[in-house]
């Protein structure tokens, strides 16, 4: 391709599509996924748009060794973080009863390009973590409790689609997209994103 020559959406497209094969196939994160998606749509000219899949380590060419999948998370009486290369295939369930529970998705693999996550709160508080950029629906019910998702939501036909499904009976489930540039414990990223989040609302009162 040639550096200089400009890109159609169609090309960007096609790249996108590309690199959610990559992510199929186990050789990219969701949070890998999505920063290459970005360098994808930011592209302007060829060599911008090769970028966004060249600096995929050649390592990761090769698929890694497969993991059992993870269908099940359980925070009962404590606190549980789950993290790290999780392998999720259609559908992931989770469980906090009088417990916290820590969801980090960002380095999950998926094996389809939709992933429903169940996520039940009984007594119990859930924060599930997902990249900006991925599309995240999130749903659900809630008595005596709340279920609240953070940052600006996306919706691409090429990206995969995480489902969140929450339900609570006096318990909170909190969905929080994080940049990549966001990093730190799980308490600074939640102080950073709701610093955010007040920032950008108290600019929209100050426009109105």
């Amino acid at each position: 391709m040639d550096d200089t020559r400009r890109v159609s959406d169609d090309e960007r497209e096609r790249t996108v599509l590309a690199l959610r094969d990559d992510l199929l196939a186990g050789r990219l994160t969701l949070e890998e996924f999505s920063e290459r998606v970005g360098l994808a749509y930011r592209a302007t000219v060829g060599g911008e748009l090769e970028l966004a899949r060249e600096t995929l380590p050649v390592a990761q060419r090769t698929p890694p060794t497969r993991r059992r999948p993870t269908r099940l998370s359980l925070a009962i009486l404590g606190h549980l973080i789950r993290r790290g290369r999780l392998r999720l295939r259609r559908h992931t369930f989770a469980l906090s009863m009088f417990a916290d529970l820590d969801l980090d998705l960002r380095e999950a693999q998926l094996e389809r390009p939709t992933l429903t996550v169940r996520l039940l709160a009984l007594f119990g508080n859930a924060d599930v973590y997902v990249p900006a950029g991925i599309d995240v629906d999130v749903g659900g019910l809630f008595v005596f409790g709340h279920r609240r998702d953070w940052g600006p939501d996306v919706a691409r036909d090429s990206t995969p689609l995480v489902r969140v499904r929450a339900y609570g009976l006096f318990g909170t489930v909190d969905v929080w997209r994080v940049p990549a540039e966001v990093q730190g414990t799980y308490g600074e990223v939640i102080r950073e994103l709701r610093s955010r989040e007040k920032a950008l609302t108290a600019g929209g009162a100050g426009d109105a």
